[in-house]
């Protein structure tokens, strides 16, 4: 529809003054005509050389809710006026240039509402040489009131679409929160890494002190991405976090947020969980480890030789006897020692040629890096990863990096 109508004021109603039957007689040709004009399902509108309107059949009058003798020998003037007019006569003007005009526009009723059509008008020569205008006004209301609909629908959407990107927006920095951080404590440096795949995902990891005498490290992957994994990742994270401010063990850990999340959360929702838990006394000298169904660990010595530090329990989330009794196992550190916990989102990456990096690839980057300043390492190690990769990653990134100094 021509886009000034959705601006035009209502008409009111027409003059309602009958035509004299001196004013106007049916042409012979048209008469031969009616019959068919009357069986048509779109209005129909015929006027002479002069604008004169000589014929509309009986969908017109229903359109338009006038009779025939308010119409007939009236031209175009009687029922628009200002800038409705200038557009008619414009597109009656382009008819007779172009002997053809199909353009949306309305219909004014006599009670002064508007019929929304689709007008084809078509310029036609008679036998005694005159011309007529041929008009047909398809009734388009319905379509007019389901484009408004999904035009409201669209705003809902797109308002819904801003309170969306708000919400993501906050639940994001809540889980920058969840993302481990660098730190310093005595003789133990930390460096971090966090990369949710989506604006929010299923890691975390952890870096706590407790009290004066450890560290616990700690990095979770929880099944999938997005809202409803963050969502399970900040329900465990609460619960670990308050489980290492008891100094629980790293294997009863391990067995309580289990029992949690097949409690509390299980019942078919299909979520499960890996982590992988270290615990590094105040000076350095003695490391705990623990993991569930996560990539090993990588205990890297001073003199660089690398060993992988394997999970005792399988995935966490699913059933309930899934850490065994002796879940843990323990390491004495040197100083220039370094460890590595990490998520699969370093390990499950593909090459151009669909080879899966893997733990042992992860390995051959970290010896590498190995000689490099704790920063630079991680760095090093991203950067590696990024290289073997054949596009963006796939999963969510945590790396914690720990050296004894």
């Amino acid at each position: 529809m021509n886009e000034q109508t959705d601006v035009l004021e209502p008409l009111g109603r027409w003059p309602n003054q009958a035509m004299s039957d001196a004013s106007f007689s049916t042409p012979d040709w048209l008469r031969q005509m009616e019959s068919i004009l009357e069986m048509l399902n779109e209005g129909v509108m015929i006027a002479d050389d002069r604008q004169h309107i000589v014929f509309i059949n009986e969908c017109f009058e229903r359109l338009v809710g006038g009779e025939r003798s308010q119409i007939l020998g009236k031209t175009v003037q009687a029922f628009y006026s200002g800038q409705d007019l200038e557009y008619v006569e414009g597109q009656i003007a382009r008819a007779r240039e172009r002997g053809y005009n199909r353009h949306e526009f309305y219909l004014p009723r006599s009670d002064g509402a508007r019929v929304p059509a689709l007008v084809s008008g078509r310029t036609v020569e008679v036998p005694d040489g005159r011309l007529f205008g041929v008009v047909t006004f398809t009734d388009i209301s319905e379509q007019k009131k389901a484009e408004q609909r999904l035009r409201e629908s669209n705003l809902q959407l797109e308002r819904r679409a801003v309170e969306i990107d708000r919400e993501l927006a906050l639940a994001s920095r809540v889980q920058e929160s969840l993302a481990p951080h660098a730190l310093q404590w005595g003789p133990l440096a930390v460096e971090t890494y966090y990369l949710p795949v989506r604006t929010i995902g299923g890691d975390f990891g952890l870096a706590v002190p407790y009290h004066d005498t450890h560290l616990d490290l700690l990095v979770c992957d929880v099944s999938g991405h997005g809202i409803s994994s963050a969502l399970v990742a900040n329900r465990i994270y609460t619960e670990a976090v308050s489980l290492l401010r008891q100094g629980t063990e790293l294997g009863e850990l391990l067995r309580l947020l289990n029992r949690f999340v097949v409690e509390q959360i299980g019942d078919g929702s299909g979520f499960i969980f890996t982590m992988a838990a270290a615990r590094v006394d105040q000076i350095g000298r003695r490391l705990i480890y623990a993991a569930a169904g996560h990539p090993p660990g990588l205990l890297i010595s001073s003199s660089g030789e690398l060993r992988q530090l394997k999970p005792r329990s399988t995935v966490l989330g699913a059933f309930d006897k899934a850490v065994p009794q002796e879940a843990s196992d323990e390491f004495k550190l040197s100083a220039g020692d370094r460890l590595m916990l990490y998520s699969d989102g370093l390990t499950e990456v593909w090459n151009r040629e669909g080879e899966i990096l893997g733990v042992e690839g992860l390995e051959n980057i970290v010896r590498s890096a190995a000689a490099l300043p704790l920063p630079a390492m991680r760095q090093a190690i991203i950067e590696g990863v990024n290289s073997y990769s054949a596009g963006p990653v796939h999963d969510d990134i945590s790396l914690v990096l720990v050296e004894v100094q």
